[in-house]
């Protein structure tokens, strides 16, 4: 006499709860397709913020802005995370760094910026590390660099190859940063 056979039970409600559940789970958790950084959609406006602050334009007696990088340099990069908004200019100057850094602490302090100090290296001169300065509230806050790069940088970066104007002294980069939504941040957070 034959075994009596039950009918098989479709894996389907299995499945289906489980799936429920995973949903259920994600978005309960915030968890969604969306990306959770901010991107560079509609940041033209605050490009254009960035590129017209006068610090850029603000420099040492002397110093001289290379023929083929005669311009502000303004971007948005998202590719990393958050998105970072920047401007940027690239001089020479026939001083010392030392005095492009004297300048700077006296001419960002009276435009409102405050220096920050890296707590993980305080022992590098600010003529080799640059300056970094922050300025505003949230929502409208700047980061402000100073830089110093090499000529191998200007080439890398820029694709200069560093002139005789860079002979008699050296190169500073200067940069105002923002976060899209010109959240605060911190030179060294």
């Amino acid at each position: 006499m034959p075994l009596p056979t039950r009918p098989a039970r479709p894996l389907t409600p299995p499945v289906a709860l489980l799936l429920a559940t995973a949903l259920m789970t994600a978005g309960l958790t915030g968890c969604s397709a969306l990306s959770p950084f901010n991107t560079c959609d509609d940041t033209a406006a605050r490009l254009k913020d960035l590129s017209s602050q006068p610090i850029l334009e603000s420099v040492p007696k002397g110093a001289t802005v290379p023929k083929s990088l005669s311009s502000v340099h303004a971007e948005c990069v998202d590719d990393s995370g958050d998105a970072w908004l920047y401007a940027e200019r690239v001089y020479a100057f026939p001083g010392s760094r030392q005095e492009v850094v004297d300048f700077y602490r006296t001419t960002a302090r009276a435009d409102g910026w405050h220096l920050q100090h890296d707590p993980s290296d305080p022992s590098t001169p600010e003529t080799t590390a640059g300056l970094c300065f922050i300025k505003g509230g949230d929502g409208e806050a700047l980061l402000l660099t100073v830089q110093f790069p090499t000529a191998s940088q200007l080439k890398f970066i820029y694709g200069y190859d560093a002139g005789p104007e860079f002979d008699s002294g050296s190169a500073f980069e200067i940069e105002v940063g923002s976060e899209t939504d010109g959240a605060e941040t911190g030179c060294f957070d």
